[in-house]
């Protein structure tokens, strides 16, 4: 079976908004978020993206770009 990648869209302290993939579905992400913040006083997309990737080696940030044509 393949495995399946994630794609989520997140916005931090900084109201910074950041893409991530990952391995985790929706309710994963949730209950490590909870995990996170038990650890993290201020949340920033780069420190839980890092988190995510002792869990799932796969998880990454996404830089979008727009194409115009």
């Amino acid at each position: 079976m393949e495995k399946k990648i994630y794609y989520y869209r997140a916005y931090d302290d900084k109201e910074e908004k950041n893409y991530f993939k990952c391995s985790f579905d929706h309710a994963a992400i949730e209950a490590l978020l909870k995990d996170f913040e038990q650890t993290h006083q201020a949340y920033y997309n780069y420190d839980f993206v890092n988190f995510l990737k002792e869990k799932d080696p796969e998880a990454e940030l996404i830089e979008i770009t727009n194409i115009y044509y």
